[in-house]
Formats: structure tokens, sequence, C-alpha cells
């Protein structure tokens, strides 16, 4: 499987609507649109009228714009994920409640990521209670080192969110917001299941006086995944994992409030690979062992009904060792510690009935120790300096505006300027529409530039990140080891910010109580892409390379929901995603007849723009759908998922991925799980996820096979309010 880097591929250009390729996916995306909505316009006459929740726009939400504000009254797109539906699901980690979204896809390269409005998980922000996660992993923070087990809730908002949170939320932001202490409350969770999986977990929060206390364990185990039911590799290796969280509450006065969250994380992976050596097969093993650890105390004041301010303040620190064995004769070892300090006030200032304001800045600074940097024993640093600020006017009762900047001024890059203007209106009580724009930025990353590898297995090509390049080749040289430059050798410098442009229109209409439907048309520009290039040349042959700001990128597409109850008892949601991408360069060559590709037969010939299929490891379609079924105290929770075929290979060679090139198969995962819950605080769940049993090792080798499970709960005493 060849996994891609946006940073790398995209290169995107607008495609007219009267080529042959969009015309045709704006036809089908159309039609779609209009049969999703006159089935559930025909479906209406047996809604039940009774249940008014199931719209949740009374939802309080604060990622989307840093207050807190009704769900119904969101400018942007945001959506919420309930602790029941996270229960309901039986989802054990943050990788297995996104994979049934609409609109997310993961990914499967360094870890499960997430792609968000198809742009790579790089580009997505991941928060714990407003705070960011650390440790990526070529971009890629593994969502499977995230529990689910104590979540509240979590809400996820598309599209450039740099305004607020600055670098990173270019394609948007993820924010899993745990459970508060509130009163005494103490309960238990044990699963297991295939493939030796156990999950245990236990919480329990006391109130002293003034004094909250709540506290979370969690120990997951398995045994791994293979393809090869004989094999003692793993596809998918064994590991452990440890989290434990604490959230601390103390109201000094009814004005003056101290809380502090910190988890601690810790995970050991088992390696197992299949070693030959003088025509005999031995096993070996090798570790990885990840500890990540997180303490944010926040301090808020009330200054007055129209004046509150918060001082937040975060460490996170990360550490990663790899010893892995490989099939040649030298292990892999590698080295990450990656540290991170923030300190940022937030003031929300209601100057009148109809304007309100949020101001706020920081200081922030990382170090990165890494084996793959030029000295392991040196920390590589860096610090940015922030300040941002957001109004908003009510014109009227039904039209809202919402608009802000942001400045970051780093140390290393250039500043970064981060606009957005977001609308809200409302002109009928049942239909709200909104739309927004917004600029968002990623900063260079540790790795593009300080990176000092060569891999010695695999050729011996080397990387270096861009403020290492110079030095190190002209190293090689005077040592003679450097055969020639290439032309972009000379373009190297210093490394500017990603930037992306973001437009999001969309509305929601209730058709009544118990129905919704809902749409989002967006599209991304980006600039400034930092891509990986060929620089330099060693006399054995081998390649050197680097990074530069070279390239553009695009996406667009339509993302839409729907949801309704029906028979008082069964809840229907499902959402759909089109997604299209290109290529700028690309489609401008195709164009001009410069791509060839190869007939049947293996003829080259000239490519038309209507073979041309947009960047890879994307799917042009993805879609979900949800039944539950809920009476007394049972429940039973149906869920399909569906991906279409994405390419993976140039198999034709020609830099292009077209209709002859190499496509993953399509595919429906259908997982299921039902429950009951008794009256003394005992519930019990069973279920089956992939009960299809589709496997992809080649392209999706983090899927494992049918996985069958068994939880029990029991809460020991109920929370009062």
């Amino acid at each position: 499987m060849i996994l891609v880097n946006l940073t790398k591929y995209d290169n995107s250009v607008a495609i007219k609507k009267n080529s042959t390729l969009n015309f045709a996916v704006y036809n089908e995306m159309k039609k779609r649109c209009i049969h999703i909505f006159i089935t559930l316009l025909t479906t209406q006459t047996v809604f039940s009228q009774k249940d008014t929740t199931f719209n949740n726009l009374n939802e309080v939400v604060v990622t989307a714009t840093r207050t807190e504000r009704k769900l119904g009254n969101s400018a942007v797109p945001v959506s919420v994920i309930s602790e029941k539906t996270i229960k309901q699901a039986a989802s054990l980690r943050l990788n297995d409640v996104l994979n049934e979204q609409a609109g997310l896809f993961l990914t499967t390269s360094f870890g499960t990521g997430v792609q968000m409005q198809g742009l790579n998980p790089d580009y997505t922000l991941i928060l714990l209670n407003g705070e960011p996660f650390i440790g990526r992993t070529a971009g890629v923070l593994d969502l499977n080192r995230i529990t689910v087990g104590n979540v509240q809730k979590i809400e996820i908002v598309k599209g450039p969110s740099s305004s607020l949170y600055g670098s990173e939320a270019m394609a948007g932001v993820i924010n899993i917001i745990t459970k508060q202490p509130i009163s005494n409350n103490y309960s238990a969770s044990l699963r297991y299941g295939t493939y030796n999986t156990f999950d245990a977990s236990v919480s329990g929060a006391i109130k002293i006086n003034k004094l909250l206390v709540q506290g979370f364990i969690d120990r997951y185990s398995t045994d791994g995944f293979t393809t090869r039911p004989n094999s003692v590799e793993r596809t998918v290796a064994p590991l452990s994992r440890l989290t434990n969280q604490l959230q601390i509450c103390y109201p000094f006065s009814n004005k003056t409030k101290l809380s502090i969250g910190a988890r601690y994380s810790y995970e050991n992976i088992t390696n197992i690979i299949a070693v030959t050596n003088t025509g005999s097969v031995n096993y070996s093993e090798g570790k990885e062992i990840h500890s990540d650890l997180n303490i944010s105390p926040i301090l808020t004041h009330q200054f007055s009904k129209k004046v509150s301010s918060s001082l937040r303040l975060y460490h996170s620190r990360f550490k990663s060792t790899q010893d892995l064995n490989t099939t040649g004769t030298v292990a892999y070892n590698d080295l990450f510690i990656q540290q991170f300090y923030r300190a940022e006030n937030q003031t929300d200032w209601t100057l009148n009935n109809k304007i309100s304001l949020n101001i706020g800045g920081g200081y922030l600074s990382e170090n990165v120790r890494s084996s793959r940097y030029d000295n392991e024993n040196n920390d590589k640093k860096s610090s940015v300096a922030y300040g941002f600020i957001q109004g908003e006017y009510k014109a009227k009762d039904k039209l809202t505006f919402i608009g802000g900047f942001r400045y970051d001024k780093n140390e290393i890059y250039a500043s970064a300027f981060s606009p957005k203007l977001a609308i809200h209106f409302q002109p009928i009580k049942k239909l709200s529409l909104n739309a927004s724009i917004g600029r968002g930025f990623k900063a260079p990353d540790f790795r593009q530039l300080y990176l000092n590898f060569t891999n010695t297995a695999a050729g011996g090509y080397s990387v270096f990140g861009v403020l290492e390049a110079q030095a190190q080749i002209n190293h090689l040289a005077q040592i003679g080891q450097i055969a020639s430059y290439e032309n972009d050798y000379y373009n190297l410098a210093a490394l500017k910010p990603e930037f992306s442009t973001g437009i999001n229109v969309g509305g929601k209409l209730s058709l009544s109580s118990q129905s919704f439907v809902s749409f989002n048309i967006f599209r991304n520009d980006i600039e400034n892409l930092i891509d990986s290039r060929l620089v330099a040349n060693y006399k054995s042959g081998a390649q050197i390379f680097s990074y530069l700001n070279v390239k553009n990128a695009y996406t667009e597409g339509i993302e839409l929901n729907l949801g309704c109850k029906f028979y008082n008892n069964f809840t229907l949601t499902s959402g759909y995603q089109l997604l299209l991408t290109a290529d700028k360069q690309q489609v401008s060559d195709i164009k001009s007849g410069l791509v060839y590709t190869k007939d049947a037969t293996g003829i080259a010939r000239k490519m038309d723009i209507s073979e041309y299929y947009g960047l890879p490891n994307r799917s042009r379609h993805m879609a979900n759908i949800k039944l539950l079924y809920e009476k007394n105290n049972y429940f039973y929770n149906l869920r399909a998922i569906y991906r279409s075929k994405w390419a993976v290979t140039d198999k034709d060679g020609n830099g292009v991925y077209n209709t002859n090139d190499e496509f993953a198969a399509g595919f429906v995962q259908l997982n299921f799980s039902a429950g009951k819950q008794f009256n003394n605080g005992l519930s019990m769940q069973a279920g089956c996820d992939n009960i299809f049993n589709y496997a992809d090792a080649n392209n999706l080798p983090n899927m494992i096979g049918r996985n069958f499970y068994i939880t029990i709960n029991y809460q020991f005493t109920k929370t009062k309010k």
C-alpha cells in the first residue's frame, strides 16, 4: 500500500463544471441529494410528534467560538457526539468513534489518523478539554492512544479554525470533553472480546466540602490481529495501554474557581517478526513504548455580569522509544521526546445585548529531542507569542455576524495572520443557515526543520530538514560524497507556514420535531504547501531530499446529514460526503497533452482529462447509516459505514492518478450492539464489529477482522446534580 502525505501530493485545482469528469460527478451528487431529500419527505407520515429532544439545537458547544453557545446558533459547521452515542456503539478508543462519523476517514500510516474535508491528519487539531495533544509521527496523531471511557461529548468543527486555535487547525478541530466532577458517584466497567481484547475501567467522584475530585483509570490490552491465523507475526501488534485521569475543582467563591486536569498514559507495543538465518526461521520481538503526560490548571474569575476572564496553564510531555527488529541485520532504534508549555488568558466582555467580544493572548514554547535529528542530546526549540480577538454582532434576532483574527509571531518561521468571518441566519424557526470564510495555517514542524535521517536499509537515501540541509550537504561535499546538486538545492530557504482559505456554506432544516436534514458545502484552497524535493545526489547513486514551499492544494465537496424518529422507538440517522480533489499542475499538463498513459495493450498514448481521478488515498464517496431501537431499558444499534474506492498506486508510472492505476476496493463495514439497563445500576452490552469480516491487509492493515465482545458496567451510586 502506498500511503501519501498531502504535503507531497496535494496540488489541486478547481475542476470546471463543463469538464467531462466534474460534470458527471456534479450530476451524480445532485441526483443523490434530491433522492435523499425526497425519501425523507415521503416518510413523514410515520414520525412521532412527541419527543422534542431529537434535534439537539439547545446543546451547548464551546469549541466553535471558545465560548458557550447553543448548537442551533452556531455559524460554523459543528457536530456533537454525545456520551450516549459513544456508549451505545461500544466505542473504546477515539478511532472507534470517529470511524462512524460522516465525512471523516481514518488513515493507517504511522498510526491511525483522521482525514477531514480531504485534508490529511496533520491539518486537524486534536484537543482534550481545549488543550492540544502532542506526539505526532510524520504529522499523524495516533487516535488509538486516546480512550473515551470517561468522555462526556466530542465536538467536531470542520473548516479552518486557526483564527482561534493557531497552527494545525487548517482542516478543523476535534475537542474531546471529559466528564467534570459534580457529586459523589462511582462506576466500573469490564469488557472482553475477540483477540483476547480486554478493557477495564473504574471511575469515581467525591465531594469534600467545596472540593470536587474525580478520577478515572482505564486498562486496555489485546493480543493483536493477523490476516494469517497460523503466523506468529501480527498485522496489528499486541499491546497494552494504561490511562489515568484526574479532575479537581475548587470554587473559592461564587465568582472565582480553580480547575486542575491531569492525565498520564503508558503504552507498550510488541513487534514480532520472522527472521530467516541460515535457512531456519526464528521469531524475534521488539518493543515500542509511549508515555504521555498532560497537566492543565485553569483559573476563572467573573468580574461582573458582563466581564469574565480565565487563565490557562498547560504542560504536556510525550516520550516514545522504539527498539524494533527488522528483516535485516540491523535493528531499528529511535528516541523521541517532545515537551509543550503554554500560558494563555482569555477575557469575555458583553458590551450590550447586541455586541460581545472575546480577547486573548498567550505564549507557548516547545522543545523536541530525537535520534532522527542531528544530535539527540540537543533539544530543538520553538516559541510562539500570539493574540486573538473575536467579536459577535447580533444585527437582528435572526441574524448574527461573528468575526475575528489571530496573529502568531514565531521565532523561526514567518508570522501568521488568520482572519475569519461567519454569518448565522434563521429566516424561520425551523430553518437555520450559516456561512463562513476563514484562514487556517500550519507551521513547519520540527521534522521539516531539523530532520537528519539516512535510511541505510533502503538504498541509503537521506532526508534533511531545511535548517540543516545546506550545512549537511556542504559537509558531505567536503568529504567527497556528493556527486551532483539539483536545481532545488539552490532554492532552499526558510520555510513559510502553509495556509488554507476555507469556505463553508450550510444549513439545517427541521422537518418536524422528529426529523431534520442538514448540508454543508466546503472548499479549501491551500497555499505554500511544504513538499519534499530532491536536492542532491550521493556518489553511490543514493538521493538526498529536503523541504521547500512549492505547491498549492485544493479540495471541495458536499456533506449531507439526515435523521428521523419513527414508530416512537426507532431512530434513523445517515450521512454522506462527496469529495472532489485535483492537482493544478497535473490538470494543466493533461490539458496541454503532456501526460501519457498506457492502453490495455501497453501502448503509450496521451491521457484524457476524463481519466483523471484526483489525489490518492481519498474516496470520492463516503456514507454511513445508523438504526437505533430503544424501548424501556433495552437498545439495539446497527451501523453501516461505506467507503468507495481510492487510488493507491501509480501503476502506469506517469506521476498522475488515473483510471488505469491501482485502486483499493470500496467496502461496507457493518457493526451491531445491544444492551440492557437493570434497575440496580447494572448494565450489560454485547455486540460484533465488522460483521462481514472485511479485510484488506495491503490497504487497511489496521482493520481487524470480525470482533465479538461483551461488556458489564455497574454504577455504584447515581449522580445527583
